[in-house]
């Protein structure tokens, strides 16, 4: 509703596919005719990563096609950009060629308190900058909350491999308890526990550990998780298997 309502947008959902990518075929069967009894269609926004899940160079390079073979913009929410990055070992700026706009989140795992940025041409981030002040999202004296965002991707950017690395391990752990664990790319996992998820909520909170009850259960590993604390949680999914 916000968006139709703040943005004059209508937006056209396409359920995605099991390796994070929107098919590309069901998209430009979702474009718009050129009728005045619908909604123009003029931009595909994709997501890298996923549900942690990285999408390849070669994907971008066919939407990029597309977009441009249909006149379309194309947009990158890039909430985990770098995780993308560092999991392909390749500079951001290599994904991002492919778009016209990103959105890059600073914290989530590149632990900034606050902050996401727009980044376009200057063009875009003048009516952007309009488009914000006319919502009341203006900010003043923000410099330490800047200060923070440029620490975070001068310093926080390679340690991603940590928390991938954390990921890889919590999911292997959980696999040999016999939990059905999706294939982990980056910093997130996702495990099934089916009817077990409100039990098991339960039984990890009473052990300092803070769970969602959902059955296909999303755990992300971020700057504030260590090794240790990897280990504590396969601990408490072992023993609530034999509890």
């Amino acid at each position: 509703m916000k968006v139709a309502v703040l943005g004059s947008i209508q937006p056209q959902p396409i359920e995605g596919e099991a390796d994070g990518s929107l098919d590309l075929a069901k998209v430009e069967a979702a474009i718009k005719q050129d009728d005045f009894h619908f909604a123009r269609t003029r931009l595909l926004a994709l997501e890298n990563t996923m549900q942690g899940k990285v999408l390849p160079q070669a994907y971008l390079q066919a939407a990029r096609e597309l977009t441009t073979r249909r006149g379309l913009a194309l947009h990158l929410d890039g909430a985990r950009l770098y995780n993308a990055a560092v999991k392909l070992g390749v500079p951001a700026r290599q994904i991002t060629q492919y778009f016209d706009s990103v959105s890059v989140c600073l914290s989530k795992g590149l632990g900034a308190p606050v902050g996401s940025v727009l980044c376009g041409s200057a063009e875009l981030i003048g009516r952007a900058r309009r488009l914000r002040k006319m919502v009341g999202g203006g900010i003043r004296q923000a410099g330490m909350l800047a200060a923070a965002g440029l620490y975070a991707l001068e310093h926080q950017v390679q340690r991603l491999a940590d928390d991938h690395a954390n990921a890889e391990r919590l999911a292997a752990g959980l696999r040999e308890l016999g939990y059905t664990v999706e294939p982990v790319q980056t910093n997130m996992v996702y495990v099934a526990v089916a009817e077990q998820a409100g039990a098991l909520q339960a039984f990890c909170a009473a052990r300092g550990i803070k769970l969602s009850a959902a059955p296909r259960l999303r755990m992300v590993t971020h700057l504030d998780i260590a090794a240790a604390d990897i280990e504590q949680v396969i601990a408490a999914f072992a023993a609530f298997c034999v509890s």
